[in-house]
């Protein structure tokens, strides 16, 4: 029976076999960890079986550690020494350590760790399962935390049903979220920082950081312990609190999750944890991630996709979230890992560099999530456009819900680094912001975190540069202020106008935010006054940044209002290069640009159906930091012209320089 993603893609004809294996070695994978007797769902419930736990009146903790010879339980309860009555026992030939110990000899707050001795070695470890770990600030030592507080939070919103189309994304960071220079907190969070979501309109929440890492400046990425929430951040309850709070507002959260990788660190992370290289990762050179000095999960170990598993139905039973994005899905995905590789063929997705075993994890891990939580979100963050990703596995995919498009923040810095505006080719940028595929539902941005990190530049620096530190007072005019407000505001519309299925910003660039991200480092002298977001700026009534966040705020309401996103790609109407002039249909509605630095178009014909066009929404807007020089809900009606060739209705219309139009179609 030929798959259906070979039906709607005829250039995968040739790889159907190569296809149609890898669904066979996911069933086959399924039924090695399920062994036939449970639910896959079942299956990952490690975290309910392995670490602490308090049970009939007794704590009960375990660990696997197959090369370990002994096993200690050290902490203040303890006074970090070996003890006989704190040493673990392993009850089964693979590896598996229990102890079990009185009511009263843990308490909440104590903090512990492991103390494992294999053979020629021993050392301190933070259990892997550890849902609490919390830095001493005095000596930066990391340590697992008892975490059992007399009044658990008590979920307010139950039954929370996810949105799953129209996503408008709104990409934080818990940590750099507030004004001050400080690492922010969940509380903060929840306080400051999602009614400012609510109102600008995003749906969905993707909270970055949120999996314990020792080192802050790598923004969430070199993970340490999966399963503990950053304490960094705050209490586990605060974190529930504010994912509860965001319901209370009909916003979902989803989770940057980090099973790509993990620290090479050892007493923190998972590294040599029983003393070996290759228990939770691949032996050799396969194991280590040289750009991202980190370890890389050997996922064709029952063990490894049991922990990888289980971390996903953990974050969904225990904190409520609603999904994932799944980061690093490229380096997974190949055994280069993607770097240095231009994926120019279909033969790149199917040769022997391919990691099948991690094709296999990413496709149980969806069907995992989607079994606990139905309308569950989960994204893929692919660079190499694998097809299939984003298409159900028994269709041949790998059953993610959505997938980025990478390439379009890649193509907006390319023009605004390289090429002045006035030589934009908008045929080419066309391509790149409708060039999907089309059985696949994707996420489209301008700009995400990463093009926002020290090193590189947002658009709108790119854009007005070091002019933005004196030059955004409302009262002052400047000519490269106006040019670079202008022209972020077409990016953005353009960008989410033919945005497929979902939209994402990052926190703080819909009003402009005037600086890359730093965090603290010794380069910098440990400072964090580029590890946050600068509120005051866009609060500050005196400041163009308003213009921007009214402009995104409205920008994204009317998109929800008119079902933009659940509406077919759009239709191409006309594109000119010498004009840069762009105007396409979609949803009822015409949508024209008009990216010319200084040419404004008076009387420009655009070829429609026959009626009355009302002007909804236009770049120009004073409100928006523009030039007011469009009428607001003006009506134009087509002409109608007939030739010995053929006929035509269209408007004649008035298209500002650097301005952005949507027309609707009157009844």
């Amino acid at each position: 029976m030929e798959l259906e993603i070979v039906k709607k893609d005829s250039l995968l004809l040739p790889y159907a076999d190569i296809i149609s294996r890898r669904i066979k070695k996911i069933q086959e994978t399924e039924k090695r960890l399920t062994q036939n007797k449970i639910d896959l769902v079942d299956f990952a419930s490690g975290h309910e079986y392995f670490g602490l736990h308090f049970k009939d009146n007794e704590w009960i903790f375990r660990e696997w550690a197959p090369n370990a010879s002994a096993i200690y339980l050290i902490g203040n309860m303890t006074d970090w020494k070996k003890k006989e009555n704190f040493s673990l026992n392993q009850i089964n030939s693979n590896g598996v350590w229990e102890i079990r110990l009185p009511s009263n000899a843990l308490s909440h707050g104590d903090i512990y760790r492991l103390y494992i001795h294999w053979q020629d070695g021993e050392g301190n470890r933070i259990p892997s399962y550890a849902r609490r770990v919390i830095q001493d600030h005095r000596t930066l030592i990391f340590n697992a935390q008892v975490w059992k507080p007399d009044f658990p939070y008590k979920w307010q919103i139950s039954n929370f049903k996810p949105q799953q189309s129209s996503l408008f994304i709104y990409e934080a960071h818990v940590g750099m979220a507030q004004n001050e220079e400080k690492i922010g907190i969940y509380r903060e969070f929840k306080d400051n920082i999602l009614p400012r979501i609510a109102k600008a309109g995003y749906n969905t929440i993707q909270l970055m950081a949120i999996q314990e890492h020792p080192y802050y400046g790598s923004f969430g990425y070199q993970v340490s312990s999966f399963f503990a929430a950053s304490s960094r951040f705050g209490t586990p309850e605060e974190l529930k609190e504010l994912i509860d709070t965001a319901h209370s507002y009909g916003i979902s959260v989803i989770m940057d999750i980090i099973h790509s990788h993990s620290v090479a660190n050892e007493i923190e992370g998972l590294s040599k944890f029983d003393g070996t290289l290759y228990q939770y990762f691949h032996d050799g050179d396969r194991g280590y991630h040289e750009a991202w000095q980190s370890r890389c999960f050997d996922y064709g170990k029952i063990e490894v996709l049991h922990f990888l598993l289980s971390n996903c139905r953990f974050w969904l039973d225990e904190y409520h979230f609603d999904g994932f994005r799944f980061d690093g899905v490229t380096s997974m995905l190949y055994l280069h890992h993607g770097l240095g590789k231009s994926f120019i063929g279909y033969d790149c997705y199917f040769d022997e560099t391919v990691d099948e075993e991690a094709i296999c994890y990413l496709a149980l891990a969806n069907k995992v999530i989607h079994k606990i939580k139905e309308n569950a979100i989960t994204i893929a963050e692919d660079v190499s456009g694998m097809p299939g990703l984003a298409t159900p596995i028994q269709n041949g995919g790998v059953g993610f819900d959505f997938r980025f498009a990478m390439g379009i923040p890649d193509y907006w810095i390319k023009l605004t680094k390289d090429t002045p505006d006035e030589y934009w080719h908008l045929g080419y940028l066309w391509h790149e912001l409708t060039n999907k595929r089309y059985e696949e539902k994707t996420i489209s941005y301008a700009e995400s975190h990463d093009q926002a990190i020290v090193g590189d530049q947002t658009i709108i620096f790119r854009l007005i540069g070091y002019d933005m530190i004196d030059g955004m007072n409302i009262d002052r005019e400047n000519l490269k202020i106006d040019r670079g407000i202008a022209i972020h505001k077409l990016i953005r519309l353009i960008t989410l106008a033919t945005a497929s299925n979902g939209y994402l910003n990052f926190m703080g660039n819909e009003f402009g935010h005037p600086e890359w991200i730093d965090f603290p480092r010794e380069g910098n002298n440990w400072s964090f006054n580029f590890a946050r977001r600068q509120w005051h700026l866009v609060d500050n009534s005196f400041l163009k940044y308003q213009f921007l966040n009214n402009f995104d705020r409205d920008m994204i309401n009317f998109a929800k209002k008119s079902k933009l996103l659940e509406s077919p790609m759009p239709n191409i109407l006309r594109e000119h290069f010498d004009d840069k002039i762009i105007v396409f249909e979609r949803a009822g509605l015409l949508f024209l640009f008009n990216f010319h630095p200084n040419c404004s178009h008076f009387s420009y014909p655009i070829e429609c159906d026959p009626g009355s066009y009302k002007m909804i929404f236009d770049s120009d807007r004073k409100e928006y930091g523009g030039h007011n020089r469009l009428i607001p809900n003006h009506k134009h009606l087509t002409l109608y012209e007939r030739s010995d060739e053929r006929e035509r209705h269209y408007l004649m219309l008035y298209l500002p320089n650097r301005t952005g139009i949507i027309l609707q179609k009157e009844d």
